[in-house]
């Protein structure tokens, strides 16, 4: 009997607590995909058994119905018109979902997606750059002026001398824009016609880049110290006479303006692809982008930081005169950090060294830095997770180093308590620093490599161990690493990664997941994989009991039952694994994965240990299903065993 689509709508409606409680909905080849505003509203079991409802899971905060090709769109149709609700696409459903967690926490997951592919590079790059800099301090080893010095420094120094490109091609991969207009847009915010970032307050920088005469910085006779000289404004492209104006300088070592840029540019770039004719896109929406990008960055981002950069200068400088200012500014020398505000600190180290011939900022930066580096290590001691302490406990030393790029960025920000426990510390060693009244003899030096500057080592050690180690105990009380997952389980014999692609598209391969013999999805003895009403794909007969991911990709779902997982490849495939056939009834037991929802996985990575025995004892087909749940999507699905 055909099925009543408007009868399915009107019950999964009624069980979803009606349009009133959807917050996007969408479907795909087969699934009715929908963001829910209450889950508490949800009756799932009554959602399992209506009519239509092959089957239901949650994935990535979105409630996905399995009802099947050629049914799922009429359906869908009817849904539209009982709830009211505006149709949208899997791109909409998507968003939607990331959209229901707060602020601050989608904040967090921005920065940790941007930050996270590019670590590699800027925790080798900060490790090596506090080494080169705390080894050229050495007084008397005459490191600094060697060329192994002038070589090191160039290697350690470019993962941060171009971290903004490094940082918009990362930002373009999350946003979804273009990677080589990322690309340019960070080209473009470290240009070499723009002054450096680093020196925009340094007048014998301005001086010679933009050729200004001596007597045009200073109305005062130059004797030869740069310090004395007051630095004048940056000069200004005109653009339309003095409303629209551009600064001439650059953004080296900044991130957030970085993000927010690439964040429009892929807005922009969205909005051409889906209004510019196809005639005239390929060439029109890049070239588009690149300039309304470019104006908007340079003219309305760039003078916000700017601006941001002169307050909080200006209020470093007051509060720095006294002890709790000096606190204060440890507490928030690493929210300074992540915006790239904390370069201009050192006008301010400048100023104090021509001043009493003492820079009393030195201790209260070390102390922020030393926290970060406690933080840190406490993370990278305490986490199970063998890939988050491959890159906290390097990070760490960094850290203590003096960079604290990665230590932020990589692991404290991620986590956000130890991040907090950092600012906690930096805040009471400053605090003591201040006190203390030491400081140092030149600037640009922070953490270990500050023995070298400081007038008083003792007081200076003080600091140190009293910064990072309030911040070590606040990270080990309050942070709890989020692991639902036990540790990996040794199979019953040595993994062997299969070789054999069992499924191909134009969006890539799926390798075999199992080894064993593979079988037409025809032949897999359950009818609703058969039939393909779920997807195109195999079964495989197996021969060992493990699975493993197929291709690189992100485990969007691990079933309650632990027998199925669901993945996504970046390329847009979503493959489920299905271990065994009405495996569902056996409540997990012989299941055990090892991933879950949220991961990054690599091919041949193990995700799940299974048991043959228990399975075939309890009177289930062992057979490992791996379908193509969205081949609908593409025109040339091929599979092994046809």
């Amino acid at each position: 009997m055909a099925l009543d689509y408007h009868k399915c709508a009107q019950e999964i409606s009624d069980n979803i607590g009606g349009g009133a409680n959807v917050v996007s909905a969408a479907h795909c080849a087969t699934r009715l995909r929908l963001v829910i505003a209450d889950n508490g509203k949800v009756n799932k079991e009554a959602l399992e058994e209506i009519d239509g409802v092959k089957g239901m899971f949650e994935s990535n905060g979105q409630l996905q119905l399995i009802i099947g090709t050629g049914t799922v769109n009429k359906v869908f149709d009817e849904f539209i018109q009982i709830t009211g609700v505006a149709a949208g696409t899997k791109d909409d459903v998507k968003a939607a979902a990331a959209a229901k967690a707060p602020i601050w926490r989608q904040a967090l997951k921005t920065i940790g997606d941007v930050f996270v592919p590019i670590l590699p590079a800027i925790v080798a790059s900060g490790l090596m750059m506090g080494l080169v800099e705390a080894l050229a301090k050495i007084p008397g080893l005459g490191f600094g002026e060697s060329d192994w010095f002038a070589f090191l420094d160039t290697v350690a120094n470019t993962a941060f001398a171009y971290l903004p490109v490094i940082v918009a091609v990362s930002a373009a991969r999350v946003f979804g824009g273009n990677l080589f207009l990322g690309a340019v847009t960070g080209l473009l915010m470290i240009h070499s016609s723009f002054l450096n970032g680093w020196n925009v307050a340094n007048a014998e920088q301005i001086h010679k880049f933009f050729n200004i005469p001596i007597q045009d910085m200073n109305p005062y006779l130059f004797t030869g110290d740069w310090s004395q000289v007051a630095a004048p404004a940056i000069p200004r492209w005109h653009l339309i006479g003095n409303i629209v104006t551009i600064q001439r300088s650059g953004y080296q070592g900044h991130v957030i303006p970085v993000i927010i840029a690439v964040w429009l540019m892929s807005m922009i770039e969205k909005w051409l692809h889906k209004h510019v004719p196809e005639m005239i896109d390929l060439f029109v929406t890049p070239l588009c982008t690149v300039l309304v990008t470019a104006f908007l960055t340079l003219w309305i981002v760039g003078p916000i930081f700017s601006t941001l950069e002169t307050y909080v200068l200006a209020g470093a400088k007051i509060l720095v005169r006294n002890p709790i200012g000096s606190g204060i500014m440890g507490a928030i020398y690493p929210w300074t950090v992540v915006m790239g505000l904390h370069h201009m600190y050192n006008v301010i180290e400048a100023g104090m060294l021509a001043e009493t011939g003492l820079n009393t900022w030195m201790p209260i930066a070390s102390a922020a830095n030393f926290a970060q580096f406690g933080a840190c290590l406490a993370v990278g001691l305490k986490v199970r997770n063998q890939k988050t302490k491959s890159v906290a406990v390097p990070s760490s030393m960094s850290a203590a180093l003096g960079i604290t790029e990665p230590a932020i960025f990589g692991v404290n920000m991620r986590f956000f308590k130890p991040f907090i426990a950092g600012c906690v510390g930096g805040a009471v060693g400053a605090l003591l620093a201040a006190f203390m009244g030491f400081g140092a003899t030149a600037y640009g030096v922070t953490g270990i490599p500050g023995y070298l500057t400081v007038n008083n080592p003792v007081q200076y050690t003080i600091v140190l161990l009293v910064s990072g180690a309030i911040a070590f105990a606040g990270t080990w009380v309050f942070w709890k690493e989020e692991e639902k997952k036990k540790p990996a389980a040794k199979p019953a014999q040595e993994i062997k990664v299969p070789e054999n692609t069992v499924i191909s598209c134009s969006a890539g391969e799926v390798k075999a997941p199992t080894p064993g013999t593979v079988i037409a999805r025809e032949n897999i003895p359950d009818d609703t994989f058969a039939s393909g009403v779920l997807g195109d794909g195999v079964g495989i007969q197996p021969t060992a009991g493990y699975v493993v991911a197929p291709f690189d990709g992100e485990i969007s779902s691990v079933a309650d039952s632990k027998h199925a997982i669901g993945l996504s490849s970046p390329s847009g495939m979503e493959l489920l694994i299905h271990v065994g056939v009405d495996t569902v009834a056996m409540n997990g037991d012989g299941f055990d994965p090892q991933v879950e929802e949220g991961d990054q996985v690599k091919a041949g990575q193990l995700l799940l240990n299974f048991d043959i025995d228990k399975i075939k004892a309890a009177n289930h087909p062992d057979t490992v299903v791996v379908l193509l749940t969205n081949a609908d999507d593409y025109d040339d699905v091929s599979c092994a065993g046809n």
